[in-house]
């Protein structure tokens, strides 16, 4: 299965990678939920909301809706504060709830995991985009200790016969521990985290590899939203991801009110084959009811190896409940979700882009050349909620439609990561364009959206793109089968625009209303305006004078 979780989306070449906002992730072990704030929420609502969560202890919807109120109130400091709370509870409830990383926990000895530490801030040193501030880092590691140890999670799994008060006290000694060391370094950094570990053994018998630990994890999930720990279950996961296969049931899910609701059912997967559709909600697993756990325990319930089989009880909206018995396999995700002929009379054809994997490239050759072969004369690309993907893979694809000039540049603190990517002219596609957008689109549908407009080789619709430009390095790691995802440089339109905070922002603005509509062929959905408008938008391309249609 695929889950959208906030802020973590894993997409790997060699060492070159880039991540989106709240994503999917195949196979991730946590989820998010529908808690976004809309448009005419306001502060207190949003607030009122977030306690409820917090108090219900499920972080990662109280992440999604502090994210997204963030980008409608960006100044807000309390918000922010919320956010970063929030992200700390759901790192750590991803990790104990990954069997992986509790087993490499378990067998790693106290020297790995000072050695795991040791490696981490070096890579921070050598290849972060900014410059290190250690005392942050420092700071933030006692931050996920001292919350770890009033996590109930945390404390079931490492610290179960231990009195609440005893813990309590050694909370407080950890607050002191900042004002006696020196943190201006590396070795000042490991110098205070091994104190923490020694602390923690011997007042409450914490093992101080799991000390470590905590002090490895604030450090690397406290640098911005898109670096942070991945253990061996998330690491294969990003390479699962970038290969645009994996196994599960293949199904995309977020959380909804108790239960885990399909967003998404890839077609031929054996979800399909088992009558599982977009809306359905699956409330038991195995037997045991996603009400009874946090949203990452629920995920969790659905994992398992190839040819088993998950037991899950579906309510589709109108219908009686339905127990069905559906077989773990092996997915292909497919990067073009539709491509037809959505006007004939003018050939304007219509693909849906989900996103920018190894296997991308080789999909939209096919695609385009049915279109083709079918009276393409105009394209409309669907980028909408597209979180983005490879760099290369972007690259390859705007080298499609742009003849020449810059596609991307990439600028780092490490002048290895400076980089320009230009068009090549042969094998181009002349065909008009129109582009579609939205919040969600990021990362490497931003690239080219960005060099579509920056080339003025088409009409972008929609909404302003996310805004993510940064992009992460994945680096294996020396113990726990573990990596470290790490944004390593910031990437610029051709004419050197930022896409940071800023995204890209359409020639045609039409607002968010129906998301990912399903087309009947020879028509628009009446529902989907975003659509529609670029159905116009490119008839009026093709009556302009120069259009060009498809000469190849």
């Amino acid at each position: 299965m695929r889950f959208r979780v906030p802020l973590v989306t894993w997409f790997l070449l060699s060492a070159t990678v880039l991540a989106g906002p709240p994503l999917s992730a195949q196979s991730a072990p946590a989820i998010s939920a529908a808690a976004t704030a809309p448009e005419t929420t306001n502060l207190g609502d949003i607030f009122d909301r977030g306690r409820t969560l917090e108090g219900d202890r499920r972080w990662g919807e109280a992440l999604t809706l502090y994210e997204d109120a963030l980008r409608q109130f960006p100044a807000d400091r309390q918000l922010e504060q919320r956010l970063r709370l929030s992200r700390i509870h759901y790192d750590l409830g991803r990790r104990y709830n990954d069997r992986s990383f509790r087993d490499s926990l378990a067998a790693l000895s106290v020297r790995q995991a000072q050695e795991l530490y040791g490696e981490v801030l070096l890579k921070i040193q050598s290849y972060y985009v900014d410059a290190p501030d250690w005392r942050q880092l420092a700071e933030q590691g006692m931050v996920d200790l001292e919350l770890a140890l009033g996590d109930p999670l945390f404390v079931e799994t490492n610290l179960r016969d231990v009195p609440t008060a005893r813990i309590g006290r050694f909370r407080r000694q950890v607050r002191d521990l900042l004002g006696r060391h020196d943190l201006s370094s590396r070795n000042a950094l490991q110098n205070l985290a091994a104190t923490a570990a020694r602390l923690a053994r011997g007042q409450i018998g914490l093992p101080e590899a799991v000390v470590w630990m905590e002090f490895t994890c604030g450090a690397t999930n406290s640098l911005d939203n898109y670096s942070t720990f991945l253990t061996a279950g998330q690491l294969n996961e990003v390479y699962s991801q970038i290969e645009g296969n994996f196994v599960g049931l293949g199904i995309e899910l977020k959380a909804a009110d108790g239960a885990l609701q399909i967003v998404k059912v890839i077609t031929g997967s054996p979800a399909e084959r088992g009558g599982i559709q977009q809306g359905d909600k699956i409330t038991m697993v195995d037997g045991q009811s996603t009400a009874e756990f946090s949203t990452d325990q629920a995920a969790n319930l659905l994992q398992g190896r190839e040819g088993s089989v998950a037991d899950v009880t579906v309510v589709t909206p109108g219908r009686a409940p339905r127990q069905l018995h559906i077989r773990r396999e092996h997915v292909e995700v497919p990067s073009i979700d539709d491509a037809r002929i959505v006007d004939s009379t003018f050939g304007i054809a219509y693909l849906k882009l989900t996103c920018f994997q190894k296997t991308t490239t080789r999909d939209l050759n096919d695609a385009l050349w049915k279109l083709h072969g079918v009276g393409m004369k105009s394209l409309i690309i669907d980028l909408r909620g597209n979180p983005g993907g490879l760099l290369t893979t972007a690259v390859d694809v705007v080298d499609k439609f742009v003849g020449r000039g810059v596609i991307v540049s990439t600028r780092g603190r490490s002048r290895q990561e400076d980089a320009s990517y230009s068009a090549r002219e042969s094998g181009t596609w002349p065909v008009p364009l129109v582009v579609m957008i939205d919040g969600e689109s990021a990362s490497a549908s931003e690239i080219f959206a960005g060099a579509i407009r920056d080339h003025h080789r088409g009409t972008i619709v929609g909404e302003r793109s996310y805004g993510k430009g940064s992009v992460q390095g994945i680096f294996p790691l020396g113990h726990a089968n573990a990596g470290l995802r790490l944004t390593t440089a910031k990437f610029y339109s051709p004419k050197g625009k930022p896409f940071s905070g800023v995204g890209v922002v359409p020639d045609i603005v039409v607002p968010h209303r129906v998301a990912r509509v399903d087309l009947d062929a020879e028509q628009t959905n009446d529902a989907d305006d975003a659509l529609d408008t670029a159905v116009r938008a490119a008839r009026k391309e093709l009556a302009s004078p120069g259009a060009s249609g498809v000469t190849r």
